[in-house]
């Protein structure tokens, strides 16, 4: 009687591991020759629990805390404040002085008959007061052009500013899917741990039976923990992605979350549509077409220093000066004096570039040779772009193909563990068999991880350079 009483005892055992090994627990569970796929975002359960982390609260923390996005937000306000028409030399410029001096002096006056006369300690003032102001009103139309190129660097340090947010919501994501990866891979291994305890119960059971030889419950064991070794080291790639996502986002590299969104792979994705938003929305070749801008409005600048200027000058002055030693009228008797005098001032101001030793016609060719080099670089840059576009189309189609192929692996090889398990417990199969099974599920699971961010992957760069992951408020 002692062996049917161990045999139902092993059975009541395994009943929910096998359960387990074959599907997560839900409420409804189909048969297990039909598993459904596991939510990958699960929480292992080897890793206390933790705040949860949605991937749209983790690009808002990482918009507001990056350095690199702040500083270039402060590059845009500067570029934003120095439009304008004064900035530019439109707007006229007016100054004011005022000058107060007071003056002690030794005065000795020599004539040419009689004793000189000496003075000590005579005082003098001087007041003077004015308001200048100039306005030019023509310089080879240089104020405009000017004006047109302060509101191009704007327009070019936007895009700049653009491009950080992009390529850091990229960075981001790509770092946030990296850790909905790797909790993956610890469910994954986590189940292979449950069917290799099962393994491990049901050779101890057999062996109390005396069915099995006690090598078995041993080497169950061993590859039992050659799977807890791998769980450690996934815990340890797990640790490292939260800290580099943490890093991302500006706040403490150990503060631990649950991530709450899975890898979920847009099919929609063409390669036309894809190149003509690199075209038209790259905030890179934006940036490049606005500096190609800059640089054709530097030459008109240059240009424009060959016409003469013209400006109107107005102005109003008041002048004071006190003597305290000066001669009277008709006498050579001394007493003070002052003087008054006020009044207004205006005319025209013209200047005409006659030779300056060929530095005109210097710097309007380099500026030419500026202007080519801009548009060489746009060339380029917009060849690395489509080249980039193209990298990354062609993984991404290729990575779509293979994620229908896993896909469709994976339920296969839940159901040949589900059954090499069955068939192992009625005596069917060696453990061998069993282990390659489950080697063989992990290695699909994995697999199908790997891929799917790999798909993710590419999709964030396509949708990266076709500025399609920030609005244009920002958000």
């Amino acid at each position: 009687m002692l062996f049917p009483a161990r045999f139902l005892s092993s059975l009541l055992l395994l009943a929910p591991l096998l359960c387990q090994a074959q599907q997560p627990a839900l409420p409804s569970r189909p048969p297990a020759t039909e598993p459904q796929s596991k939510p990958q975002t699960a929480k292992p359960e080897t890793v206390p629990a933790a705040p949860p982390l949605t991937l749209a609260e983790a690009i808002r923390l990482g918009l507001e805390n990056n350095y690199d996005i702040r500083v270039s937000r402060q590059d845009e306000r500067l570029a934003e404040n120095n439009v304008s028409r004064g900035n530019a030399g439109q707007l006229p410029v007016a100054n004011g002085n005022f000058v107060q001096t007071y003056n002690r002096n030794n005065v000795r006056q020599e004539f040419s008959q009689g004793d000189p006369r000496i003075n000590n300690n005579v005082p003098t003032r001087q007041f003077n007061a004015n308001v200048a102001a100039t306005w030019t009103i023509f310089d080879g139309l240089g104020m405009f052009i000017a004006y047109d190129r302060l509101k191009a660097i704007e327009q070019g340090q936007r895009q700049v500013t653009r491009a950080v947010m992009e390529e850091n919501v990229a960075n981001i994501t790509d770092a946030y899917f990296v850790v909905v990866r790797e909790s993956g891979k610890i469910k994954s291994i986590e189940e292979a741990l449950k069917i290799g305890q099962a393994r491990v119960d049901l050779t101890k059971a057999r062996v109390d039976v005396g069915v099995s030889a006690k090598v078995e419950v041993l080497t169950a064991r061993v590859d039992y923990n050659a799977d807890r070794s791998i769980l450690i080291q996934q815990q340890e790639a797990l640790k490292r992605a939260k800290i580099n996502l943490n890093n991302l986002l500006g706040r403490n590299p150990n503060l631990d979350f649950q991530p709450r969104d899975s890898i979920v792979v847009a099919q929609n994705l063409t390669r036309e549509a894809v190149l003509q938003a690199v075209s038209q929305n790259n905030p890179r070749l934006q940036q490049a077409r606005t500096a190609t801008d800059v640089a054709t409005l530097d030459r008109r600048l240059r240009r424009a220093e060959r016409f003469p200027q013209l400006g109107l000058t107005a102005g109003y002055g008041r002048t004071s000066n006190f003597n305290g030693a000066a001669f009277l009228p008709g006498t050579r008797d001394l007493g003070t004096t002052t003087t008054l005098s006020n009044g207004f001032n205006y005319g025209v101001v013209a200047a005409i570039p006659l030779f300056d030793g060929f530095n005109r016609n210097r710097l309007e060719q380099n500026a030419r040779i500026t202007e080519e080099q801009t548009r060489l670089q746009l060339a380029q840059t917009q060849l690395s772009l489509e080249a980039e576009a193209e990298q990354a189309f062609a993984q991404y189609q290729n990575r779509l193909q293979l994620l229908e192929l896993e896909e469709a692996n994976i339920l296969l090889a839940r159901e040949n563990v589900a059954i090499t398990l069955e068939r192992y417990r009625l005596g069917l199969l060696t453990p061998l068999a069993l282990r390659e099974a489950q080697r063989t599920q992990l290695e699909a699971e994995v697999r199908l991880l790997d891929i799917r961010y790999q798909a993710k992957q590419a999709e964030i760069v396509l949708r990266r350079l076709s500025s399609g992951l920030v609005q244009e408020n920002g958000q």
